[in-house]
């Protein structure tokens, strides 16, 4: 009887970092083995029935592509058996070693970075650009390494180099979570066994992901709004409009204001897909929010969208967007830090910092953080949690002052 292979999603256990392991499972006969694909998801992220990642899962092309990759591998082996006439028992099939393709990390980076930007995630393909570029620094020289050179050793002296640099935190554990991604993506195009991973001992829960929160006050934020930009430049004029539009609809985002066009605007309400997440945003329109949207009314009439950021006519591909919004990003947070400046502000304004302050501000206002957590686009309220934790202090110091 010819040995079968299938994923599991094991919601009976849970890893350190709240998510269950990702599992193939052999069965032939009566015998049943698993064994791991070094690769975890949140429960809720996972379909049961057709045993994929949810479209909501964040690492879902990930997920799906190590999945496929695997399967693919060990039914090639059953098929390659059944062919010549002769059946593997899954001892063989689990404990046969294979010798690791020569395949340099920069050549598999380049590979990948090119696979994403044909799909059009052009955001997700400069994370392992990123990734590249870092550890060519680290090594002083181009990628030369192969995947069994990227050791538990290896990650050591990479963590020290970047330490040595004043590296984040936040910044060393995406360089590490790329590279373990990277790995798991070899491991399932056969190209290192999964035995090899330097993951199972160089824990990425050693750095701290947590983050610097920035909110304005309220009474902060009312004086950035009536910021009096009339005769300044045609940047800064846009920063204020930008910034006021994401605090009074959900703290949406720059890469998803730059994304709005009049078919988002449906009976006074704007509506859309977070880029980020894809997961749909429905909120009403506010006063304010319609006389900033009125301000570039000719705007979405030659452009195509609602804001003077892309153009239809100009920015076609996905590449010419991200590139495009990423440019402007950087004059909109210059801008920003003027005004911030002018009106003496000590928090360092961003297109962000409307995001922190449209949750904060609701949630000093006694707004439920489930409420702020579906009107941010947030997958759970974790994520909320977050952007809200460090200004708990606050509150608690406000009301130990009644005591006295």
């Amino acid at each position: 009887m010819e040995a079968r292979v299938s994923v599991v999603c094991c919601r009976w256990k849970v890893l350190s970092n709240g998510e269950s392991p990702i599992m193939l499972k052999f069965t032939q006969g009566g015998a049943r083995r698993m064994k791991s694909l070094g690769i975890s998801v949140k429960v809720e992220h996972w379909d049961f029935e057709k045993n994929l990642p949810k479209k909501k899962c964040p690492n879902s092309a990930e997920v799906k592509h190590v999945i496929t990759q695997a399967i693919s591998k060990y039914q090639s082996k059953v098929l390659q058996n059944k062919i010549a006439g002769t059946t593997e028992t899954l001892q063989s099939l689990l404990n046969e070693k294979e010798q690791p393709q020569k395949v340099t990390l920069d050549k598999f980076l380049c590979t990948l970075i090119e696979e994403l930007r044909k799909q059009n995630k052009v955001g997700n393909s400069y994370a392992y650009l990123n990734l590249k570029t870092t550890i060519e620094k680290f090594l002083g020289e181009k990628l030369k390494i192969e995947f069994k050179d990227i050791t538990f050793e290896f990650c050591s002296a990479f963590e020290k180099w970047m330490r040595n640099n004043e590296f984040a935190d936040t910044s060393m554990h995406y360089y590490f979570r790329t590279l373990r991604a990277t790995f798991n993506r070899a491991v399932a195009d056969g190209i290192i066994p999964a035995e090899n991973s330097p993951f199972s001992q160089f824990k990425l829960s050693k750095f701290s992901t947590k983050t610097t929160k920035r909110a304005l006050s309220k009474r902060t934020i009312d004086r950035f709004i009536t910021y009096d930009c009339t005769h300044k430049t045609s940047i800064i004029q846009l920063a204020h409009s930008i910034f006021c539009f994401s605090y009074y609809c959900g703290g949406i985002s720059f890469v998803d204001i730059a994304n709005l066009t009049t078919e988002n605007i449906i009976d006074d309400r704007l509506k859309y897909q977070r880029q980020k997440t894809h997961g749909d945003i429905n909120l009403t329109l506010l006063p304010q929010a319609k006389k900033i949207i009125a301000l570039f009314g000719e705007q979405e009439q030659l452009s195509g969208y609602l804001f003077p950021i892309l153009n239809k006519n100009v920015h076609i591909t996905a590449m010419q967007k991200h590139n495009r919004i990423r440019k402007l990003t950087r004059q909109i947070n210059s801008a920003l830090k003027e005004i911030g400046d002018e009106l003496r502000i000590k928090e360092n304004l961003t297109t962000y910092v409307a995001r922190h302050t449209f949750a904060t501000v609701l949630k000093k206002s006694g707004v439920n953080v489930g409420i702020i957590s579906q009107a941010l686009g947030h997958q759970d309220l974790k994520t909320t949690q977050i952007y809200l934790d460090s200004f708990d202090n606050e509150q608690i110091d406000e009301v130990m002052i009644k005591l006295l």
